[in-house]
């Protein structure tokens, strides 16, 4: 945690699973109301998925001006793909709609698609996803059944590293730019072999120069 909350702090937080990023806020702008009496400004730098866990930075007061800065750094992770089947969301949040082989998938076959998804590449985001599209979060439309036009975007992955296969798990790890959603690289890594893949877990391990050994659960805080 750096420099005091009530004036303006940075804090790293261990984002739970099942938490939304607003969640692991609000608790934090209830215990510093408490403890200092006022309402003080919190805020995210870079949204957690609720079924993702890991590092979440928090800031407050004065140092919520920086949250841009935060946002703009590198950003490393931790994942597990399923292969096999598919999800709208691309993640566990909806029920598969579709299932596929994948016994033919070797550690070759893994490696070569993985380096595909190497460099300056265009993703288009989950319709699951807080974009706003005509003014509204492209996930209240999705949840409502109406049809939702994502565009793609620009994105850089600067290693996508394949740390264990257990199929249909594979386990992963990525650094990347801001911007870059691993619901839709796993959507798109399972297409690349002829299969399907969605995304079975994530945590997030970095930001820039902050790392996740560092953070704190929400209830230290």
């Amino acid at each position: 945690m750096e420099n005091d909350l009530g004036e303006g702090a940075v804090m790293l937080i261990n984002k739970p699973l099942g938490w939304t990023s607003f969640d692991a806020v609000a608790k934090i702008r209830s215990s510093l109301f408490r403890k200092y009496g006022k309402r003080l400004k919190v805020g995210h730098a870079g949204t957690l998925d609720p079924l993702a866990t890991g590092l979440l930075i928090i800031c407050t007061g004065a140092y919520t001006k920086k949250i841009s800065e935060f946002q703009d750094m590198e950003k490393e992770y931790e994942a597990v793909l399923k292969f096999g089947a598919t999800r709208p969301s691309f993640d566990k949040e909806t029920e598969i709609d579709a299932t596929f082989p994948y016994s033919h998938i070797t550690a070759e076959m893994l490696d070569r698609a993985a380096r595909q998804f190497t460099g300056e590449i265009e993703q288009i985001p989950p319709v699951y996803s807080a974009i706003k599209i005509d003014g509204k979060r492209a996930y209240e439309s999705a949840r409502q059944g109406k049809e939702i036009e994502m565009q793609k975007r620009k994105i850089t992955i600067n290693l996508f590293e394949i740390t264990r296969v257990e199929l249909p798990d594979v386990h992963i790890r990525v650094i990347c730019s801001k911007g870059t959603y691993i619901r839709s690289l796993a959507r798109d890594f399972g297409a690349a072999l002829n299969s399907g893949a969605y995304l079975e877990s994530l945590k997030r391990t970095r930001i820039g120069s902050y790392n996740l050994k560092d953070a704190l659960n929400v209830e230290s805080i």
